[in-house]
């Protein structure tokens, strides 16, 4: 059960890093006739916080997925932050800037610079909330699998980013864990097309492509991570998820992989999960048990 949900503004005083102050875009939130929550034209990030009755010590910070168009806050987000609440790990879903010329200089970095202050927040509220500060992992989904993935890879890079420049030490922006749901992570032949078009437009550089293709980021300082994806994804092919893998084992870093013969993509956590992926949330909890996060 989930005893409070707060709302917590990722930047104090609305002093957004790569802001250009464009404020005629509201933001959008809508359900489809397919029953997803949507949201888009976000301006303003947050953190909304989901509390356990009884607390383990654990915390998720959870990046719902969308394509960096819009991020589907229900099934991959609220959905599964009280599943979390279910378990007694300490959830949080950020809602984190979109990639968007009207909005943002350097629009490929607003979500990560998000992402990277959401993990740095949980650490210092650590304590409110009952929290291990070594047991704060980050949770993405297809594209918010991207975002999960890039900062677990680049997280030791949060000093060259706009918005951390009195950062004292990168660790406190540094997941302990990572769970990659069907992630979007290579800019390779497997790539999806689209998040990687709205991150940097239709001509990115190989630069900027091999920065953010995260199977080439993995290092010795990438925390463990448990993949889930099914093989008959079309939207984000296995493959992605298999790179990473493969990348982690290289390094010898923990890693664990759910591979599902059915299930597509976005299946998060609907209210009927069909096909063989029914069992990820069991099996993500064994593996969350297993690597000592929940005690």
């Amino acid at each position: 059960m989930s005893r409070s949900q707060t709302v917590i503004s990722l930047w104090s005083n609305g002093q957004m890093p790569n802001d250009l102050q464009n404020r005629s875009v509201q933001e959008k939130i809508e359900v489809g006739n397919d029953g997803i929550l949507r949201i888009s034209n976000i301006v303003f990030p947050t953190l909304s916080v989901y509390v356990p009755t009884t607390p383990n010590g654990a915390a998720v910070m959870i990046c719902p997925g969308g394509g960096y168009a819009i991020e589907a806050s229900g099934h991959e987000g609220v959905d599964v932050a009280k599943w979390f609440n279910s378990i007694g790990v300490t959830a949080f879903v950020l809602k984190y800037r979109l990639p968007d010329d009207k909005l943002w200089s350097n629009k490929h970095e607003v979500a990560l610079q998000d992402a990277l202050q959401g993990i740095k927040i949980i650490r210092e509220s650590a304590d409110k909330y009952k929290i291990d500060p070594n047991r704060i992992g980050i949770m993405g989904f297809s594209a918010g699998g991207h975002l999960a993935a890039t900062v677990s890879t680049l997280w030791h890079q949060a000093k060259e980013l706009k918005g951390f420049e009195n950062l004292s030490d990168a660790q406190a922006c540094k997941p302990n864990f990572s769970i990659l749901m069907y992630p979007v992570i290579t800019s390779g032949p497997f790539k999806h097309a689209g998040s990687f078009e709205r991150l940097f437009g239709k001509t990115p550089s190989p630069e900027q492509l091999e920065h953010y293709s995260a199977e080439k980021q993995v290092s010795a300082q990438t925390p463990p991570t448990l993949l889930v994806h099914a093989t008959d994804d079309k939207g984000v092919p296995v493959e992605n998820s298999m790179l990473y893998y493969d990348a982690l084992r290289k390094l010898r870093i923990p890693a664990s992989m759910l591979l599902y013969e059915n299930g597509g993509h976005g299946f998060g956590l609907a209210k009927k999960l069909k096909g063989s992926v029914h069992s990820w949330p069991e099996s993500c909890h064994q593996w969350l048990v297993g690597m000592g996060y929940i005690q």
